[in-house]
C-alpha cells in the first residue's frame, strides 16, 4: 500500500518528501544560529549571522569571482587526471592477478600518507603554478576510482560468465557486454566519492602555495580577522562540491536507466 501511494505521487511532492527533512534540520539550524548570535550578542569576527553572512558573500562576489574560476580549473583538470589514470589502473587490475597483488596493497598504503604532508613537497618540486594543485587533486580523487572500479569488475555474477563461456561468447565480448556494465555502480560510487573530496583537494593545494584560489582567498580573509568572508568561502566550497556531486549523480542516471530501475523494485518489494 505505501509503494502504491508513492508511486502515485506527483515529482514535486516525491522530492519534498525525500529532500524536505533535510531542508528543514539546516534551515532550523541556520535558526538557531542566528538567533544565538543575536541573544548573546557575539561578536561578528568570532562567529558572525548567517544573514551577515550572506551579506558579506554578496558583497565580496566580485573579490570571489576569479579565486572561484581558479580553484574551478585546478578540480577540474585534477579530477579528469584521476579519472582517466584510475580507470586505466583499475583495468590493468582487473587483468592480471599479479599486478593486482602488487599494486593493490600499495594504494592501501598510499591513502595512509596525510595529503597535507605532501603538498608542500609538491611546490617544492612543481612551484606555484596549477601543476601541483592538479596533482594534490589527482592523489585525493585516485583511491576511490581505482577501488570502486576494480571491485565493481569483479563484482560480476560468475554464473553469468559461465553461461556466456558455454555460448561461446569471447574474453573480449564478456569483458564488453557484460563484466563492463556490472562494475558501472561500483565506478560511479568511486567517482561520487572522488568528485565530493576533489574541491577539498584543490583547497590544500592552495593553502600550501598559490597566489589564486577560495584557498588563498580564505587564508587572508582569516589573517585579516574577516570570519564572514571565511564563512562565505565555506558556503561556496560546500555549494560548488554539492554541484559537482549533483552532475555526477545525473551522469549515472543517465548511464545507468537500468540499474535504477531495479533498485527500486528491490525496495518497494523490501517495504
Amino acid at each position: 500500500m505505501k509503494a502504491g501511494a508513492a508511486a502515485k505521487r506527483p515529482p514535486l511532492g516525491q522530492a519534498i518528501a525525500e529532500y524536505g527533512p533535510a531542508v528543514l534540520l539546516v534551515a532550523l539550524a541556520f535558526a538557531a544560529w542566528e538567533i544565538a548570535t543575536r541573544v548573546w550578542r557575539i561578536q561578528a569576527w568570532l562567529l558572525p549571522a548567517p544573514s551577515a553572512i550572506a551579506r558579506a558573500a554578496v558583497d565580496a562576489r566580485h573579490l570571489l569571482g576569479p579565486h572561484l574560476a581558479q580553484t574551478v580549473a585546478e578540480t577540474l583538470v585534477g579530477f579528469a587526471v584521476a579519472l582517466a589514470s584510475g580507470l586505466m589502473l583499475a583495468l590493468l587490475i582487473d587483468v592480471s592477478a599479479t599486478l593486482r597483488r602488487a599494486l593493490y596493497p600499495l594504494l592501501v598504503v598510499s591513502q595512509t600518507i596525510p595529503i597535507i604532508a605532501i603538498a608542500p613537497l609538491l611546490v617544492i618540486w612543481f612551484g606555484y603554478g596549477l601543476l601541483p594543485k592538479v596533482v594534490v587533486v589527482g592523489l585525493v580523487c585516485f583511491f576511490p576510482i581505482v577501488v570502486g572500479t576494480a571491485d565493481g569488475l569483479r563484482s560480476t555474477d560468475p554464473d553469468l560468465i559461465a553461461l556466456l563461456q558455454s555460448m561461446g561468447a569471447t574474453r573480449r565480448q564478456i569483458f564488453l557486454k557484460v563484466r563492463v556494465p556490472a562494475s558501472l555502480p561500483g565506478m560511479f560510487t568511486g567517482i561520487k566519492v572522488a568528485i565530493t573530496y576533489s574541491v577539498v583537494g584543490a583547497i590544500i593545494g592552495e593553502w600550501v602555495g598559490a597566489s589564486r584560489g577560495l584557498g588563498v582567498f580564505m587564508l587572508r580573509a582569516s589573517n585579516s580577522f574577516r570570519t564572514d568572508w571565511v564563512f562565505a568561502t565555506i558556503g561556496v566550497v560546500s555549494a560548488l562540491s554539492l554541484a559537482l556531486f549533483l552532475a555526477v549523480v545525473a551522469a549515472e542516471r543517465l548511464a545507468l536507466p537500468w540499474f535504477y530501475t531495479r533498485a527500486r523494485e528491490e525496495r518497494w518489494e523490501e517495504m
